[in-house]
């Protein structure tokens, strides 16, 4: 059985040679290959690849031409592998290589992908947490699909999984969501997340929220549904406001109305400019598609 394993990199000098011994240790006796993806590094990512390379057949590298960003970097390495099962997983050192003989064990026991759940993350702290957990219930409810809390890009696929997966043709991507949506027999594997190595997190706040606001509109028309609602209850207010209008108008009574209409004005307004936002955002991604553009460009390999 040869296995893939594929990690996405990005600024990952100091971390790549150090996964790479804990891999060979791990995966001794295996037949296999590592594939890293330099996602548009600015520091010598890649020449510490290409090293590698030249010492260990087992090694593979591709390099974009720029930053394409973590999940069009898991994209390229999964349609590099050539392994019967296939095992992703970040350069950083929070997937522990000692977790893959648990994924493989959950293979052979019949699943087609396996997908990890991180029980605690050492350098998590209390707003990491926090918004990690809103997210996942955000999304969940505002999603068809079904993404388990704590989970993340490190999960192995089979040959069949894999297949499959590369059928997808969407240029926005939500791996977790693709995943959970594809089917076949899955399977979760809890793991401690320890410590980054070195470097830092590349998934900054505002990444999040772009990647959580991806997965919605990847899987869900729900905001476009949540606009309509707004507008029909917005237009409900409007009604009951003209009749009360109405009513005192007959009985004779003026209502004062500039702080109440200029009030007016603003919610509809907010209403509209954040309606035609969530409206702007699915077009743009129609927009996306209908270009057709590669997902990423290959610069160099090894």
């Amino acid at each position: 059985m040869k296995i893939s394993i594929v990690v996405p990199s990005f600024n990952e000098e100091k971390n790549i040679p150090v996964l790479f011994d804990e891999v060979r240790e791990v995966l001794k006796g295996e037949d296999f290959e590592c594939i890293f993806i330099d996602d548009g590094s600015s520091d010598e990512t890649f020449s510490i690849i290409k090293g590698l390379s030249a010492h260990y057949t087992e090694v593979k590298g591709i390099s974009f031409s720029r930053n394409f960003g973590h999940q069009i970097a898991l994209l390229a390495g999964i349609s590099e592998s050539l392994g019967d099962i296939t095992i992703s997983m970040d350069a950083d050192g929070q997937h522990p290589a000692s977790v893959i003989p648990d994924l493989i064990e959950k293979y052979q026991q019949g699943f087609d992908i396996v997908n990890t759940r991180r029980l605690k993350t050492e350098d998590a702290g209390l707003i990491k947490n926090m918004t990690s957990k809103g997210f996942y219930t955000f999304i969940n409810k505002m999603t068809d699909v079904k993404i388990e809390p704590a989970s993340s890009d490190f999960r192995l696929m089979s040959r069949k999984a894999v297949d499959a997966f590369l059928q997808f043709e969407e240029k926005d991507r939500f791996t977790r969501g693709l995943i959970s949506w594809m089917g076949f027999k899955q399977a979760f594997v809890e793991f401690e997340a320890p410590r980054r190595r070195g470097g830092v997190s590349k998934y900054t706040f505002r990444k999040m929220l772009h990647f959580a606001w991806d997965g919605i509109t990847s899987f869900s028309s729900k905001p476009l549904k949540i606009s309509l609602y707004v507008g029909l209850l917005s237009l409900g207010m409007g009604f009951l406001y003209a009749v009360y209008a109405l009513i005192e108008f007959i009985l004779g009574n003026t209502i004062p109305g500039w702080t109440s209409m200029m009030l007016v004005i603003l919610f509809l307004g907010g209403v509209q400019l954040l309606s035609l936002g969530i409206i702007g955002q699915y077009l743009s991604r129609i927009f996306n598609e209908a270009k057709n553009r590669p997902h990423y460009f290959i610069q160099d390999r090894c």
